[in-house]
């Protein structure tokens, strides 16, 4: 992974230093509020329902086991808001009561949202979030992050944001070529850019370098794939104008290819345009998709003429030479293998016939949980940070700790953040596939539902965030309850279910086989579903936004009709060669009606028993 240089050391370390000056002052009284504001949201303090919240970059997702030990530290020791603080949290949330779940639910018949502290919180732009920091702490906490390369820049604001990617880049059996040096030049490029720090929005990058698209690069301001011409040549296809939020829109792409070496001065083009004509006198028209919705093929002429300019009046500045990509590349190289292993195949396929038949548990593990590598004597592994009692994504400092020993003994000391808000392992030799599984199962991160529907997206909601309608995780917690039989789960199948607490979208919901949404309704929080929608990966296919499939239900109706639309698919779905269809291709091909009348005789019913 790659190394930070002296400069990029004593840059974040200066940041820090500057950041606790300014802390200081705003304390004194000598800074006011509003004048602090803009700062520490440079820095990733913002200010939540209850309590500050830090959101720290990991570009594109790739945490070492230091910097996860780090983070364990700040979730034990600074995630720990005052007693009167929390008392206070708690007791607005009693007043909202718990969310009614139907009669004969499991768990009691209600799920009430629980105010934890001590947690870490994985994002779906591989970001990591605290929740409960108090602001006195906060110069000690970039500190820390600085003396393992870490901070919050580019995670708040109108700026180019954290440059996300796959979670297997560099190791993906379908890859084309290796995005994160790209990542990485992007990252340096657009880290506190003069022209691009005051946009008229939020601008977020996603770049793949693999066939399959898991980066969901469609939803973004911006996506880059890399593709190979018809003369080998090595280049992006170039996506503009995609995100969720109130209007959701797929991007165009505006260039079927264009030279690596030109991604920058592209990407310079790009974001100049719509800095110039972008919408800042609505903050909800504000973003590029609006923009190239909009003005379609005009916004297209217009940034190829500014790339032409860049290229012939100005010189093409930002073009990437072949030793700059070659040194950003050489931070990339895998890790030496300690140890050859000869017959890898018939290795793996002994690995998997003896689990099998030793411990099915552990065969589902390895069919779920476990992927192809790049190299065939390695494996990519996914901890599941998605269990019983926790919110998705959350991870508590003794499990980031755990974490950490297993990227060491097991990665060479690497870990990933996915999409899906849980790690990765890079680097696993399949011969020790077995003890991972042991130590991961030991840990409580070895549950086999990586992209099945326990494995859901979802974000922190009205417990935490202060622009939601509803709350998200009472409603992944009682779903959660609802499937805990394993046979069942893996019946289902795969299934991507996302929740968003508002129209904001952190929660994907637009791009969930199932989406969930919380509204507000007359002072209270309700919910409407969606279906059929998709990010672009292989299962998923086209990138699509779902669709509503009735009026708003409430807390305790929601899990009957997630329950109706599953009972329906496993009703209409066909098998062949005795494989079942997936729930997304049954969708696709029913069509959304009878998913639909299930879910609104699901809310019926339950207003009848009640």
């Amino acid at each position: 992974m790659y190394q930070y240089t002296e400069f990029d050391k004593q840059f974040v370390r200066a940041r820090a230093a500057q950041y606790r000056d300014q802390l200081e002052r705003n304390l004194a009284g000598k800074l006011g509020d509003e004048e602090f504001k803009p700062l520490r949201l440079q820095n990733g303090w913002y200010i939540q329902r209850y309590a500050p919240m830090l959101r720290i970059a990991v570009p594109y997702g790739e945490l070492s086991s230091r910097q996860l030990r780090a983070l364990a530290t700040i979730a034990r020791d600074y995630d720990q808001p005052a007693a009167a603080l929390l008392q206070e949290a708690q007791s607005k949330q009693d007043a909202l009561g718990p969310v009614p779940l139907p009669a004969g639910f499991p768990g009691g018949g209600s799920v009430r949202s629980h105010l934890k502290t001590g947690y870490g919180h994985f994002t779906t732009r591989q970001n990591v979030q605290f929740n409960w920091i108090p602001l006195v702490d906060s110069a000690d906490v970039m500190e820390l992050l600085a003396s393992v390369d870490m901070h919050g820049i580019q995670t708040s604001g109108n700026c180019i944001r954290n440059i996300t990617s796959d979670e297997r880049a560099g190791i993906a059996v379908d890859e084309i070529a290796d995005p994160r040096p790209f990542c990485e030049i992007l990252r340096q490029w657009s880290t506190l850019h003069p022209e691009f720090a005051f946009l008229p929005r939020k601008f977020k990058i996603a770049v793949t370098g693999a066939r399959e698209d898991r980066a969901a690069t469609f939803w973004h301001d911006v996506g880059l794939h890399l593709v190979e011409n018809e003369a080998g040549q090595l280049g992006f296809r170039f996506l503009v104008g995609g995100g969720m939020g109130r209007t959701p829109v797929i991007a165009t792409v505006i260039r079927e290819f264009l030279p690596w070496d030109q991604v920058l001065n592209y990407l310079e083009a790009v974001v100049r345009v719509y800095n110039r004509w972008g919408r800042r006198d609505n903050i909800y028209k504000a973003r590029i998709k609006i923009l190239v919705k909009a003005e379609g093929q005009r916004y297209i002429d217009e940034v190829e003429a500014e790339y032409k300019g860049i290229v012939e009046i100005d010189g093409a500045p930002h073009t990437i030479t072949q030793a700059e990509l070659d040194r950003v590349s050489a931070n990339f190289l895998p890790p030496a293998l300690s140890r050859s292993i000869k017959g890898a195949a018939a290795k793996v396929h002994e690995i998997v016939r003896a689990g099998a038949e030793a411990d099915p548990e552990y065969d589902r593990w390895l069919q779920q949980n476990v992927a192809a590598h790049k190299n065939p004597q390695l494996r990519a592994v996914t901890l599941s940070f998605k269990r019983l009692g926790q919110a998705p994504g959350d991870a508590t400092g003794e499990q980031l700790d755990t974490a950490a020993g297993l990227a060491d003994r097991f990665s060479a000391g690497e870990a990933r953040v996915t999409h899906d808000q849980n790690l990765l392992l890079p680097w696993v030799h399949q011969d020790d596939l077995p003890e991972l599984w042991h130590a991961a199962k030991v840990a409580g991160l070895a549950k086999a539902n990586i992209r099945l529907l326990t494995d859901m997206i979802a974000c922190p909601g009205g417990d935490f965030c202060s622009l939601a309608n509803a709350r998200s995780l009472p409603i992944a917690e009682a779903i959660t309850q609802r499937y805990q039989d394993l046979d069942e789960l893996h019946d289902i199948g795969e299934v991507d279910l996302h929740i968003s607490g508002c129209i904001n979208s952190c929660g994907h919901h637009h791009s969930g086989h199932i989406g969930i949404l919380g509204v507000d309704k007359d002072g209270k929080e309700w919910y409407q579903v969606t279906l059929g929608g998709s990010d672009g990966s292989l299962l998923s296919g086209t990138p699509t936004a779902g669709k509503v499939v009735g009026p708003s239900f409430s807390a305790a109706e929601v899990p009957e009709v997630i329950e109706a639309v599953l009972d329906t698919y496993r009703r209409e779905r066909q098998s062949a060669g005795g494989k079942a269809e997936t729930f997304i291709a049954t969708l696709r091909r029913v069509g959304l009606d009878p998913f639909k009348a299930a879910a609104n005789a699901a809310r019926f019913t339950e207003q009848q028993e009640a």
